[in-house]
């Protein structure tokens, strides 16, 4: 276990921006029996979701992310010192989208731009990157997006209805803030349990463009996105509650002390049991999923934003935690403290 400790780090400014077309799941009689789509939004906790135009990829939801954090925030694009940019869903294999980004938003050749990719614990790793470089006296952008409409099949009854699309910009620096705690955490074994299958260990052919019937009557091919949905449900339950446990006992304090606890948006009937086993008060417990859906690495920082923008305090103590493909799980323990954090945008 990686358990890194900073001081005088912190979250300074955070923003949103969501595709502006809204599916909802109750439109998916061609997917689920009719008599099952009440039943089956109900354990999920997806009513709708945003779904990403045919032109518009991750990077250009962060841009317009980004755009706003600095304007709200009025930030000079040349005191960005390293940009990252966290997503499975990036422009192009070669080059990295990162530096696509430095350009467009206008900062300085001398920025340090990097790609960063992991499953839906994406954004408490890249975090802690985001950390690592701000303890060096770095001003550092986090941009974070997904676009998981583009590699889950339509007719994927299991990945489809969970899946939705957006992105968001953090900003971290050195400050008047107490000690942040992350806990990462990586299970390669666990690897087949979220995975597109073909790229570079298998090499693209024409067959990986043929949709195919798979387990249980889903139809993908081979660049479509895989979930063995109970796999990911045994880890969970295995690695989350204990991970926000250690993390308490890392920092000194007892689980009441959590003000919010921000899970990944994974479905609400785990995320539920989670909240059940911990017997933590569900009112200090955000959701998102609600109207935007399961956004991978996205979800953790734009629950922040959608439903804490107008009730985080200064001086509050929030919990995250991200999990999923790789196997993969982080967890990280921080007081927020100046932080502004900007409306939901639509682009």
């Amino acid at each position: 276990m990686a358990t890194i400790r900073f001081n005088h780090i912190g979250i300074r400014a955070m923003s949103a921006c969501v595709p502006k077309t809204v599916v909802s799941n109750r439109d998916l009689g061609y997917l689920i029996p009719e008599a099952e789509i009440e039943k089956t939004i109900k354990n999920i906790g997806i009513e709708e979701r945003r779904i990403a135009d045919a032109d518009c990829c991750a990077s250009d939801l962060c841009y317009k992310a980004a755009v706003q954090l600095m304007e709200d925030n009025q930030i000079d694009p040349n005191s960005i010192d390293v940009l990252l940019f966290m997503s499975q869903t990036s422009d192009y294999r070669i080059p990295a989208t990162a530096p696509i980004l430095q350009h467009r938003l206008g900062l300085s050749t001398d920025t340090l731009a990097l790609d960063l990719t992991l499953g839906c614990s994406g954004f408490v790793f890249a975090l802690s990157t985001a950390f690592a470089y701000a303890n060096m006296g770095l001003r550092v952008l986090l941009l974070d997006g997904e676009t998981f409409s583009k590699i889950v099949n339509k007719r994927d009854k299991v990945d489809w209805p969970l899946y939705g699309d957006g992105a968001t910009a953090t900003l971290v620096e050195q400050g008047d803030f107490e000690e942040t705690i992350f806990m990462l955490h990586t299970d390669g074994s666990g690897k087949d349990a979220v995975m597109i299958q073909d790229g570079m260990r298998n090499p693209i052919t024409a067959e990986s463009l043929i949709e195919k019937e798979q387990e249980e009557g889903n139809i993908r091919n081979g660049l479509e996105v895989f979930m063995d949905g109970m796999d990911v449900f045994n880890f969970a339950m295995k690695r989350v509650p204990k991970s926000i446990k250690n993390i308490a006992e890392a920092g000194g304090f007892a689980l009441d002390d959590i003000d919010w606890l921000v899970f990944h948006q994974a479905n609400r009937f785990m995320t539920d049991f989670f909240v059940k086993k911990l017997k933590f008060n569900p009112e200090r417990v955000p959701y998102c999923i609600d109207r935007y859906g399961n956004t991978s690495s996205t979800s953790v920082p734009l629950t922040i934003v959608s439903e804490l923008h107008d009730k985080l305090k200064d001086g509050q103590r929030v919990v995250m935690t991200g999990f999923g493909a790789g196997l993969s799980w982080g967890t990280v323990n921080m007081v927020f403290n100046g932080c502004k954090i900007s409306p939901v945008i639509e682009y």
